[in-house]
């Protein structure tokens, strides 16, 4: 019984030393590339939280030296912030903040600068359309109407396209363009919720245009009674 237990174990012995000749290395090479994948992903997600962690530390000094009024510690550190992590939401957020500080102390140069580079190279779309807004209101302050223009007839996302509008009305009525801005703001109210304020604002300018802006869109029970008549 003993000697036909030993035969079946090398039988077994046999088998195992078949299977792993023509599937070890195999296996190996899985378990290798599995646990590999898996450290890859830790150690990537430890660089992600590190790289997080030491922008808002970067974002956290451009914030402090913007409220100091310290323009120069602002440039730097917006500076740093776009060469060490450019990719960041932070560094998007830390543009639009020193371009706001710069503009407001007469740099205009600068405040272009930093929104030029938010619009260009944000990753979120949200914060490229702020950019673009706000780079194109510097650039028609000072006078750089086709600039401004050429930066508000990008794509925007959907609901950015009444503030681009009405912001290249306002760059229109600087130019003195009055039909242009008509249809611009009127594109605007249009466009923005009838519950916002800023609605209102755009339709002050459409007045001060001579449009009425109950004319340019419906009003509310007016719509609802219109869809109601045309339903079968």
């Amino acid at each position: 019984m003993a000697k036909h237990l030993d035969l079946e174990e090398q039988e077994q012995l046999a088998e195992i030393k078949h299977f792993w000749n023509e599937y070890g290395n195999l296996i190996t090479w899985a378990v290798i590339i599995v646990f590999g994948s898996i450290a890859a992903w830790n150690g990537w997600q430890y660089w992600q939280r590190t790289q997080a962690a030491q922008a808002a530390t970067l974002y956290d000094e451009v914030e402090r030296a913007a409220m100091a009024g310290d323009l120069n510690r602002v440039e730097r550190a917006f500076s740093d912030m776009k060469d060490k992590f450019g990719r960041t939401t932070y560094a998007q957020q830390a543009g639009l903040l020193a371009a706001k500080v710069l503009a407001e102390r007469g740099k205009a140069d600068a405040a272009k600068a930093a929104l030029g580079w938010v619009a260009d190279k944000a990753s979120d779309e949200g914060y490229q359309a702020l950019a673009r807004l706000r780079l194109a209101a510097v650039l028609a302050e000072a006078k750089a109407y086709d600039e401004a223009i050429k930066q508000l007839s990008a794509q925007f996302p959907k609901e950015f396209e009444p503030l681009a509008a009405d912001r290249r009305g306002d760059v229109y009525s600087l130019q003195g363009k009055k039909d242009q801005a008509k249809a611009e703001y009127s594109n605007a109210y249009k466009g923005l919720d009838e519950r916002t304020e800023y609605r209102q604002m755009v339709g002050v300018k459409l007045s001060a245009l001579g449009v009425d802006p109950q004319q340019v869109a419906p009003a509310p029970a007016a719509s609802a009674a219109a869809s109601g008549s045309a339903k079968p």
